[in-house]
């Protein structure tokens, strides 16, 4: 940021908004990035493939507005209709759209108090009351508190920055509970071990799910995002985006999108090879001392009862090795770490394994 605060050619209220901060992005080589949940291993050949054969005279046209072939693949994946499925540019600007098109209401939304802090900026851009509901002290969902009038909830399962996901049965349970309110379930992470919540769609009408290729695909650098619901829900999601851009994805992401989706092969490869690391990192994070909540995503949440996470991700950081720390109530004695290839995870291991003498030798109130 330039550190400017206002400036009378603003719009009302844009000098309030507190605007989402992405994770570092380096600019020069040699990190080992475990900062912002990106899959560790590369796409898939055949989508980079339809990618580089998409580089041709056509570029020249707009891309198909609808997506009609990858909302085709995307549907024909689920076993849904083609007119249950809508695409976006990543699934924050599909979950952008949502907040407009299906949560400005009356009352307020609902969303953990410890959850993906896009939330409340999408409520401060568009004027949406929200209450923050607490998670448990385990860091839990309780559905049971969702049970109050609402206009609306938002949930991300597995949970981020957590990573402790929901069973469908107690999914199945809010949204019976709330069936006179749009559900929106956030599944970023769900290919990493949690149970995705599309197959409750024929069942509540209210059900919105939300994906994105970022993650399990090895897509974030194409910014592909798409969501499943009732057809009516996906009418007022397509009437925000046609009003504010009726091309989100060019014709080189719809290509790489469509194969990658079909690729279930490769898929299931690199989403096994990240569980394996994240269940080898949680086993040797525990020797050295740390705690770490249990993760269905591609990433862990965990702090050492005798180091102070801040401390521990600046010694991390002059070693070239990027986490996420959130400054925030309940959890700034946290760290998120993102789950690397199998060797970048044992370098964070390595370096911790330095870090953490080193850290009491300099920091002895660190320890106890």
């Amino acid at each position: 940021m330039n550190g400017i605060k206002t400036s009378p050619f603003w719009s009302t209220g844009i000098d309030q908004l507190k605007a989402y901060v992405p994770g570092e992005q380096p600019q020069t080589d040699g990190w080992v990035k475990l900062n912002t949940n990106e899959c560790p291993y590369p796409p898939s050949l055949r989508a980079l493939q339809a990618i580089r054969d998409g580089v041709n005279e056509k570029l020249r046209l707009y891309p198909d507005p609808n997506g009609t072939a990858l909302k085709g693949a995307i549907a024909t994946h689920f076993g849904l209709g083609a007119d249950q499925v809508f695409l976006g540019n990543g699934s924050d600007e599909v979950l952008g759209h949502a907040f407009m098109g299906l949560l400005k209401h009356a009352l307020p939304i609902l969303y953990p108090d410890i959850s993906y802090s896009f939330y409340p900026v999408w409520c401060g851009l568009y004027g949406i009351d929200y209450t923050q509901v607490p998670l448990t002290a385990g860091f839990e969902v309780d559905v049971a508190d969702y049970k109050v009038p609402n206009g609306g909830i938002v949930l991300p399962n597995p949970n981020a920055p957590t990573g402790i996901a929901l069973p469908l049965s107690q999914l199945r349970e809010l949204l019976e509970h709330n069936r006179g309110s749009v559900v929106i379930i956030d599944e970023a992470y769900v290919d990493f071990g949690a149970e995705s919540a599309v197959k409750l769609i024929p069942d509540f009408e209210n059900l919105l799910v939300v994906h994105t290729l970022s993650k399990s695909r090895a897509l974030a650098g194409l910014r592909v995002g798409y969501a499943l619901g009732h057809p009516v829900l996906i009418e007022a999601l397509a009437r925000v985006k046609d009003s504010f851009n009726s091309y989100p994805l060019d014709r080189l992401a719809l290509a790489g999108a469509q194969v990658a989706i079909e690729d279930n092969t490769y898929f299931e490869k690199i989403t096994q090879a990240v569980i394996h690391s994240r269940d080898w990192l949680t086993t040797e994070l525990a020797r050295l001392g740390f705690e770490t909540l249990p993760s269905s995503a591609n990433f862990i949440f965990t702090r050492h009862p005798l180091h102070s996470a801040a401390g521990l991700l600046a010694r991390l950081r002059d070693k070239k090795i990027l986490v996420r720390y959130f400054a925030k109530p309940r959890i700034d004695d946290h760290l998120r770490i993102s789950i690397g290839t199998q060797p970048e995870c044992e370098a964070l291991v390595a370096a911790l394994q330095h870090i953490l003498p080193l850290h009491n030798a300099t920091n002895p109130e660190a320890s106890v």
